[in-house]
């Protein structure tokens, strides 16, 4: 059995969430650093220190790198479950996460003629790491909390405040040493923001979260069946897995649209948006920050909200509708960002349609993608959690080589914006259709969950010490 440390509570939860919260905030620094430049130093000249990939190359590859980066937490998980545990698989994984930054940080003249062989190295390094580290993270903060304990979803929501506050200081601090010195000192600098990662998580560790992680699941499963075989799934587990199969389906269609972001959408602001202010031109790395400034901004609203609505709470498939229909929403901004441009690949448009953009898709990514965490950790068996947290970044995966195939089609030269237009539109029907039929399916799916969720009504005294816990977490 797991146990948690009696180090006492901040803010109304286990200190140990704090420590993960800490861990994967310097983890999210780390790798929003590095994707805030990589499609940059991708397309920018060799003889300004970038690879001079065309975009539809750079785009590819982008897509691929992000595809595997989110399919290999399937593997890591179920490592996690059975051979390594939760705990030593993060320490591994950052290693080698670290070790891929600064692979990518070695400068050019270091390794004259193998520059390309040196960064593929690098990203090999960072994929591998990211598959130990990603899905047993996210696991853990389930662990710290007993069934039923009406805690999780808001821990979940502050643990999720942590990746976006590293995701909003990254593109910033790495962003600006990268286009301003030299792209190299920004992977560096990525890389540093790891090495902290993994030294609070190894010293902090055995203090604020006792053994959990430290066995694997599959083994303390074992331990606490009545039988020396391995039990078979009961037709109740086999019900909730479903749920999360077919909610992880439609995240596809979110996150094939969401991650324009690190690839369409910043190029489109490094080529087609007025960024000056003054006197000072706004580098293009910093809007990969806008989204995780969102995040810490309302994160605290809407998990408010989702408290002061009490038994009328919408179940999670219909906090996912919500998702989708606020990312159609944000890509009607980037329609009119490309209507202001006229077909004219000159001229450049106003920074309030892309910081528009960000603010719905930031709303529909509050609506599901902590939702969808705090759902796996309730609906997926023990033996299973991180393999099954593993499958629901497997179709993060999918979403993400769907995103680089769609956004490839920016083309280049005088087509490029027309072919924004439609790009654009065809992501915002597509939402609002899969937003649809969620919806409508999201009663059976609340079925199949078998309890785990739909029965919302909490007591007054729970919802105001919900609330108070949200206040404070400000």
């Amino acid at each position: 059995m797991s146990s948690i440390p009696k180090t006492g509570d901040f803010l109304g939860h286990p200190k140990g969430l704090f420590l993960l919260f800490g861990t994967e905030m310097w983890e999210r620094f780390s790798y929003y650093g590095m994707r805030a430049i990589l499609v940059l130093y991708l397309v920018d000249l060799v003889e300004r220190g970038g690879l001079g990939f065309t975009r539809v190359d750079a785009l590819s590859l982008y897509g691929t790198f992000t595809m595997l980066v989110y399919l290999t937490p399937l593997v890591g998980g179920w490592l996690a479950d059975n051979i390594l545990g939760q705990r030593k698989s993060i320490i591994i994984g950052g290693i080698l996460m670290a070790l891929g930054q600064f692979t990518l940080g070695t400068p050019h003249e270091f390794v004259a003629g193998f520059e390309r062989e040196m960064f593929y190295a690098g990203l090999a390094l960072l994929i591998c790491g990211n598959g130990l580290f990603k899905p047993n993270i996210s696991t853990m903060v389930g662990d710290l909390y007993d069934d039923g304990d009406h805690r999780r979803d808001g821990a979940f929501t502050i643990f999720y405040m942590g990746i976006n506050l590293g995701a909003a200081i990254a593109p910033i601090v790495v962003g600006t040493i990268a286009e301003k010195i030299a792209w190299q000192y920004g992977f560096i600098a990525a890389g540093v923001g790891m090495i902290i990662s993994v030294i609070m998580i190894h010293i902090l560790g055995n203090k604020y979260l006792g053994n959990i992680g430290v066995v694997p699941a599959a083994v303390v499963s074992q331990e606490n069946s009545k039988s020396d075989k391995k039990e078979p799934l009961t037709s109740e587990e086999r019900d909730r897995i479903k749920v999360i199969f077919i909610m992880s389906a439609f995240t596809i269609i979110f996150w094939a649209g969401f991650e324009q972001a690190g690839g369409l959408m910043n190029i489109f602001a490094n080529d087609y948006t007025d960024r000056m202010i003054g006197a000072f031109e706004v580098p293009a790395s910093w809007f990969q920050s806008v989204n995780a400034i969102f995040i810490v901004l309302f994160a605290p609203i809407i998990a408010t909200i989702w408290v002061k609505m009490g038994p009328n709470e919408p179940t999670s498939p219909v906090k996912f509708a919500f998702g989708m229909f606020f990312l159609a929403i944000g890509f009607l901004f980037m329609i009119g960002a490309t209507m202001q441009q006229g077909g004219d690949v000159t001229v450049k448009t106003s920074m309030s349609w892309l910081i528009f953009a960000y603010l719905f898709h930031t709303l529909g990514e509050l609506c599901l993608s902590p939702i969808g965490l705090s759902m796996v950790s309730k609906l997926a068996p023990m033996r299973l959690a991180s393999m099954l947290m593993g499958i629901w970044f497997l179709f993060t995966a999918m979403a993400n080589k769907v995103a680089a195939f769609v956004g490839s089609f920016i083309g280049e030269g005088a087509d490029s914006v027309d072919n924004a237009m439609a790009i654009f539109a065809g992501i915002a029907i597509t939402a609002t259709v899969s937003g649809i039929i969620l919806y409508l399916i999201s009663g059976k799916l609340v079925d199949w969950m078998h309890g785990a969720e739909g029965n919302t009504e909490h007591t007054e005294e729970e919802n105001l010490e919900a609330e108070l816990e949200i206040t404070a977490a400000r």
